[in-house]
């Protein structure tokens, strides 16, 4: 059978895995009368939630003849690490961007990666009924982008296609026909898509995603590069060195057929398939016959920018709403995670059992600390950290990100202020439409961690904010940390409406009556710069002369409500975040007052 293998490339929300649907639902890969979810490929309950795709899946369609594998990739710059690997699988890549808000950081960042390994763009203008769709100035924009990333001759000759995928149409113009379904985009992908280039020699394929399934195990993607692999056959694994990591046996080939994976007999080159019944078998790595000695070329991987270490969860609570507790369950945990996750770094804290996990970007580390609190992991994290390199001089290199923000004219003067303060250096404000602004940044990473919260509170929620990482540069000084010291409570009970409404002079709290609070929990925000014990457990002491105005019930005001990635941003380096399956609480690292007030004196005599 005649194959195409395609990835689709587009910026967070526009669009691109409600095509795939559309796709998959026109090419008779549904039944007519077949229920399924929307937005079929992000499967994962935290994908649902966010609206964004994290785990890149392969499906395929069948058209004309034709099977056309198509590879939905992660549009966010913090799971890179997936979008370089996918695109060493695929021929050429359809670019998916919105009508209105045209080519953002991370298509940039994606459509960069596609350019550098020869791909050839199919550029799809998608959501053109939008009442503010810019179609001319996009597709310029686009041209202009790619033309910025040293694309060749023959990749700047790109073919168009617009439509809505939400509608479920394409068409050669803006404005239709809307009839024909998206069948011209199929025959456009048929036309333009090149049949996959198969190598001379022996069965060679490179493991691209990895995943572990309760009944076959290791479950292994990837392109088969040359010959063909049947159930049963020895093969062996080689590492990008080319060194021997095992050998055995194919245990079953799935292919993917629709949404469903579906064994099959033989693998032949130029189709993307999994594989299992290897227990070493890695992302990166070659899966071949036993004659070969050559590993294939992988693609390397950007390095991790921010770290954080993950704890085992020592509080006065802990062990009351989780189940998975110890060092060693939350060590194969994420070595686990780091080896389906090549963005993903882990190794031991030195003298402890705790561990430095390194990554992307917040939004990486935090999406793992999510799911496994879903999983009923109770863990200590610690402030997120950036990762600094050292040159040849021995001066400090810090991770510097490129950051672009849309903002209402009238917010923006409050936005550069802020980027100042974190030693952002402003490249471009230029009008984007529609009285907003665009403004271009360089800024180090450590002066974006827990902005995107006090963005959205200066702006009224109506800037967004996209980050790319941009490179290693020189440190640029101290950045202004938190102002405010903390109310901690100094003892251990349920939080009391009397004592909380007594101390709200004292600064905002984080907690409500009859939560559990314990001593060296953070509960509040103080309104000075140094932190301050409180009792939230102090009763009203009754008399035997009560008034009935007196006793009216308290009116309290409403706690600041910490979410998992405020609450990161929040904690200063001697503090951390309690995580458990149902609460997300605030901690000094340190929980005694005294031991506390004698770290803090030896690190003063030390500084």
């Amino acid at each position: 059978m005649k194959l195409r293998n395609i990835a689709i490339i587009a910026h967070v929300d526009h669009g691109k895995t409600t095509l795939v649907d559309r796709l998959l639902q026109q090419s008779g890969a549904f039944r007519d009368n077949q229920r399924v979810a929307e937005r079929v490929m992000d499967s994962n309950d935290l994908e649902k939630e966010r609206g964004i795709t994290i785990m890149a899946k392969a499906t395929s369609v069948d058209w004309k003849g034709v099977r056309v594998n198509i590879v939905d990739t992660p549009g966010h710059a913090d799971f890179g690490g997936e979008v370089e690997r996918i695109l060493s699988m695929v021929d050429s890549a359809i670019v998916l961007v919105d009508a209105a808000e045209g080519p953002m950081p991370q298509t940039k960042f994606v459509v960069g990666k596609a350019l550098k390994i020869g791909l050839k763009p199919i550029v799809c203008v998608n959501k053109v009924d939008r009442p503010d769709a810019r179609v001319t100035e996009v597709v310029n924009e686009v041209f202009d982008l790619f033309a910025a990333l040293d694309a060749t001759d023959e990749q700047l000759d790109f073919p168009i296609i617009y439509g809505s995928a939400k509608q479920g149409w394409m068409a050669d113009k803006p404005e239709g026909p809307t009839d024909q379904g998206m069948a011209p985009l199929f025959d456009l992908v048929l036309r333009h898509v090149p049949e996959p280039k198969i190598e001379e020699g022996s069965f060679r394929l490179l493991g691209t995603l990895l995943e572990a399934n309760p009944y076959l195990g290791r479950v292994v993607t990837g392109r088969v590069f040359a010959g063909s692999v049947k159930p049963n056959q020895a093969v062996r694994v080689l590492d990008r060195a080319g060194k021997v990591v095992e050998q055995g046996r194919v245990s079953k080939i799935l292919a993917f057929r629709g949404i469903e994976r579906q064994p099959i007999e033989e693998a032949e080159a130029g189709d993307i398939v999994a594989i299992a019944g290897l227990e070493k078998f890695n992302v990166a790595d070659t899966l071949c016959a036993l004659d070969v000695t050559e590993p294939l070329q992988a693609q390397p991987i950007d390095p991790p920018t921010l770290s954080m270490t993950f704890m085992v969860n020592d509080s006065p609570l802990a062990g009351t709403e989780g189940d998975k507790l110890t060092s060693r369950v939350i060590r194969d945990r994420l070595f686990r995670e780091a080896e389906g996750n090549v963005a993903l770094k882990v190794e031991q804290a030195p003298n402890s059992d705790a561990y430095i996990v390194s990554g992307r970007g917040e939004l990486q580390l935090g999406i793992l600390i999510e799911t496994m609190r879903r999983e009923g992991f109770e863990l200590g994290i610690s402030r997120p950290r950036v990762v600094f390199k050292k040159d040849e001089d021995g001066s400090v290199l810090e991770p510097i990100e490129e950051v672009i923000i849309d903002v209402d004219q009238e917010h923006s003067g409050i936005v550069v202020q802020k980027m100042a303060e974190r030693k952002a250096e402003m490249l471009e404000m230029r009008p984007s439409g529609g009285d907003r602004l665009r403004l271009v940044f360089h800024s180090p990473t450590r002066g974006l961690i827990g902005y995107q919260g006090e963005l959205a509170t200066d702006t009224k929620g109506t800037a967004i904010m996209n980050r790319l990482f941009h490179a290693y540069a020189p440190y640029r000084g101290e950045i202004q940390g938190r102002r405010n010291g903390v109310l901690i409570s100094n003892d251990q009970g349920d939080a009391v409406a009397y004592a909380m409404w007594k101390l709200e002079d004292r600064g905002p709290m984080m907690i409500e009556p009859g939560w559990k609070v314990y001593r060296g929990m953070i509960v509040g925000e103080h309104t000075r710069d140094n932190d301050l014990e409180i009792n939230v457990l102090k009763g009203k002491q009754l008399t035997n002369i009560r008034t009935q105005s007196k006793d009216e019930a308290v009116r309290l005001t409403p706690p600041i409500r910490m979410s998992l990635e405020k609450a990161l941003a929040y904690i200063e380096d001697d503090e951390r975040v309690e995580v458990t399956p149902k609460s997300i609480r605030l901690r000094k690292s340190v929980l005694d007052p005294t031991e506390r007030k004698r770290v803090e004196r030896s690190k003063e005599a030390v500084a």
